[in-house]
């Protein structure tokens, strides 16, 4: 069938049945399958209609990488409406002005981005959340004509410009890219099979088109998998990559470099050369610690948005490790030239894909031309043409980077036209190639090359972190012995600490305002500290001042260097930091203050155990005859069940949370038999796990009060499906994941947030772990309002008495926000209203 737009490609999706989505915020796993959201598409794209949002309107995209982002996607696409993507650690501002740009209709919001201020200026503009999108909403096929030439996406430049510009994509343009790779990967598709299905994750961002390109074209082709994360911990990236079996991690050179770190300092031994004989076999057995971390499924690096530098890829590669890259721009939709995986060069990003076409001129600026190539930059008095062109004469496209192409026709880049160094003698120096050579000396960390200004020339210079006990002198001249004479470098400082100013999310090195930097002569002096918080600090504050009272913001750290940050932390205290905590860390009195709070180096953490044994096969079964042959007759014998309230559960599908006030140990078999069956069969109960102290601390008590309180626990987790909730201690982090990994297997959980007993009607304070876990993962609460309960079993009785009780179920809430304590309160006041 003859593929001309997006759409005709998204037909091919809604046959397909295999698990497409899967998003783990850190603690709970959301899942889909290609159906689901092609359904979801459909229901959004009907959604968009009755909000009266047309074919050619603009909808913003603000928000970081999540299913939803992919269903509002193909949604708006459906629907005729211009996706207009913004990368999610954009300024208010920014977004703004966009949005005044191309006068969008809707702002679609992620969660990770901040409201905006009530005295901005919206206008008519409306702003949904991403995480708000019914994926159970239905929807028709939109009966809307889209054409090849029909604006797909409009993508702005950074804003570092007066104007930002909007590259104008159109649907041909994007299946320019689809349909050749496409035919290359159904030549392989045969030999596929021991390997499916493959699972990508992918770090790079939506609002980036190669992102999207590997989430919404390329696994589709191999009915792949695509996960998103939130934790960019390489300690994290790592565990979910072998547990998820991931195939391949989609990222930027950046995030290579925080593995290596993390690699380097877990397992010293990559830091070894295999001798120069060994294949792939023998230098997978060499680094087997390495590769037992990733799992045996993991094998390639797919690398982009950025240059990556030499030594990087080497290092991966002598892992047995395959590093793919590619080429393109924003502009070219966005692959020019594409690795083949089992083909790779090292150092070259590969040959044009079918339809490209791509020549050097005479300045080594890369020029390309195809279909793919875009028409021109968005002129909002004329959203089909372009306010000025992106092709000359003859349709080529200039890119702005410098190149070369070998014999076989394999590109290399050289580096960026506007970066390069032109001699007094006429003569080009490329800054990548001169750092390239000052990466390999020793004792250099890391370095960017520069103009600097000298009477009438443009002298190269190196801006350099050096290892502690380095000379700069000496450094330089080692590196002008292995530099041509045009390269040779004339002046050179350094820099402080471990991180050169660098772009977020590509990690491009932010020349200008280095340079700005060595004009003024404000260079950074490298400043030592003691084994402090203020040591790591310095290593990120590039040369800066920093007081108590500076915030994290004020750095001027990305994303993966606040990763950087939290894992140098734990790295310099040996302990391990809750990202939540850090997240909220918001000065650097602050991050002293978190590290004060740590637990000492060498205490031994406190017995978590969470069991998985209760839900398999086996109990499942014993608990379904045990509480239909007993246990629930006899609860019904002693409470004489009332029951308000099942509507509210016929009104909303699993999983949720169960959120009760406590009265006695009767409450659990109590709410038990007022669900219905359906509901009854798929819930876990959280009982505090103080009650069972001489189970987990069994060196504080008697070894009969151990076996009996062993026996209490295993009974409790066998036929109630229990586990243990920590009041008091640390572990939050092991309780959310763990909760979450319960509902995300589909299983409703039960809590009692008063966290004791009331021996009356009195309902005391909801504490706020209910509003941490509803809001944390996304998961909508039902109140229950007990009564009588103890008076039937009260919390001083041996014996039960028989009596009336009371269980009502109120509506669903959804909690949003960070303030537990406040959310716990709301679900308090809606259970007393009860």
């Amino acid at each position: 069938m003859r593929r001309d737009t997006l759409i005709d490609y998204f037909r091919d999706l809604v046959e397909l049945r295999n698990e497409y989505l899967i998003y783990d915020d850190g603690y709970r796993q959301h899942r889909h399958t290609y159906k689901d959201v092609a359904l979801a598409a459909q229901g959004f794209a009907t959604r968009l209609t009755k909000f009266d949002v047309r074919k050619g309107d603009r909808v913003v995209f603000w928000g970081e990488n999540r299913p939803e982002w992919i269903v509002c996607y193909w949604g708006c696409l459906l629907a005729g409406v211009v996706v207009v993507p913004i990368d999610y650690r954009s300024s208010i501002d920014f977004v703004l002005q966009v949005k005044g740009i191309v006068n969008a209709r809707l702002i679609l919001m992620g969660n990770e981005v901040s409201p905006f201020p009530a005295d901005s200026n919206l206008g008519k503009t409306i702003t949904w959340k991403f995480s708000d999108i019914d994926w159970h909403q239905s929807g028709q096929w939109p009966q809307i004509p889209i054409t090849s030439d029909d604006i797909a996406q409009i993508i702005f430049t950074s804003g570092a410009t007066a104007e930002p510009k909007g590259v104008v994509i159109r649907h041909r343009n994007i299946m320019a890219n689809i349909v050749p790779v496409e035919r290359e990967v159904k030549k392989y598709s045969a030999y596929a099979w021991p390997f499916n299905p493959i699972r990508f994750l992918n770090l790079l961002p939506l609002s980036h088109m190669f992102g999207q390109s590997m989430a919404t074209s390329v696994p589709p082709m191999l009915k792949g998998t695509v996960i998103f994360t939130r934790s960019l911990n390489p300690q994290d990236l790592i565990e979910l990559i072998k547990t998820e079996r991931i195939s391949v991690l989609v990222c930027v050179p950046k995030m290579l470099e925080v593995l290596r770190e993390y690699i380097l300092r877990k397992w010293p031994e990559a830091s070894d050369p295999p001798p120069t004989n060994f294949g792939i076999l023998r230098r997978w057995w060499r680094y087997r610690r390495v590769h037992s971390a990733f799992g045996n499924k993991f094998w390639a690096f797919v690398v982009g948005a950025a240059p990556l530098p030499a030594e990087l890829e080497t290092f991966w590669r002598k892992l047995s490790f395959a590093v793919i890259q590619g080429y393109g721009l924003t502009e070219t939709a966005p692959i020019v030239t594409l690795n083949h995986p089992f083909k790779t060069s090292q150092g070259s990003v590969g040959t044009p894909i079918g339809g490209v076409e791509v020549r050097i001129a005479e300045d080594g600026e890369i020029l390309v031309r195809g279909a793919n190539v875009t028409s021109g930059y968005y002129n909002p008095s004329k959203t089909q043409q372009s306010s000025e062109p992106a092709l000359d004469d003859e349709g080529w496209l200039h890119t702005g980077d410098i190149g070369e192409r070998d014999t076989a026709g394999r590109l290399f880049i050289k580096g960026r036209k506007k970066e390069m160094i032109v001699t007094s003698a006429g003569l080009n120096v490329f800054p990548e190639d001169v750092e390239h050579v000052l990466s390999k000396l020793p004792g250099v960390k890391d370095s960017a090359v520069i103009s600097v200004p000298h009477d009438t020339e443009e002298w190269v210079h190196a801006v350099l972190l050096l290892s502690p006990g380095s000379d700069l002198d000496q450094t330089i001249r080692q590196a002008n012995l292995l530099l041509q004479d045009h390269q040779r470098i004339r002046g050179a400082s350094t820099w402080a600490g471990e991180a050169l100013p660098r772009t977020e999310g590509t990690g491009k090195l932010k020349r200008r305002k280095i340079r700005t930097s060595v004009l003024s002569g404000q260079r950074p002096d490298n400043v030592k500290h003691a084994n402090t918080v203020d040591a790591v600090i310095s290593q990120f504050s590039q040369g800066s001042s920093v007081q108590e009272t500076t915030t994290l913001k004020e750095l001027g750290l990305s994303s993966l260097e606040r990763v950087e940050l939290m894992v140098a932390l734990e790295d310099r205290f040996q302990t391990r930091i809750d990202e939540a905590r850090f997240a909220q860390s918001e000065t650097i009195a602050d991050l002293k203050q978190l590290v004060n709070q740590l637990p000492p180096k060498d205490s031994a953490p406190e017995p978590v155990e969470f069991p998985s044994w209760n839900r398999s096969l086996p109990f499942c079964g014993l608990r379904r005859l045990s509480l239909s042959t007993w246990i629930l007759p006899l609860t019904k014998l002693f409470a004489h069940i009332q029951v308000d309230g099942l509507e509210h559960l016929r009104q909303i599908k699993g999983p949720v949370v169960f959120a009760s006030n406590h009265q006695s140990h009767m409450d659990v078999p109590v709410i038990l038999a007022a669900l219905p069956g359906n509901w009854r069969a798929q819930i876990a109960t959280a009982m505090a796990k103080e009650f069972f102290k001489a189970h987990f601390f069994p060196s504080e008590h008697t070894w009969r009060e151990r076996m009996t309180n062993s026996v209490n626990y295993y009974l409790a987790a066998c036929y109630f499906n229990a586990f243990p909730l920590p009041q008091r201690e640390a572990g939050a982090r092991q309780t959310l994941k763990y909760i979450g990994e319960l509902l995300g297997e589909g299983w409703s959980v039960l809590l009692f947030p008063e966290g004791v007993r009331s021996e009356n009607e009195e309902i005391k304070k909801f504490r706020g772990g209910i509003g941490m876990i509803a809001s944390r993962l996304d998961v909508p609460v039902i109140p229950i309002r007990i009564s009588g309960v103890n008076q039937v079993l009260h919390p001083k009785w041996k014996m039960a008495r028989p009596g009336t009780v009371r269980v009502t179920f109120g509506r669903p809430l959804f909690l949003r926000g960070d303030n537990y304590a406040a959310l716990a309160t709301d679900v308090e006041t809606t259970v007393r209203a009860l």
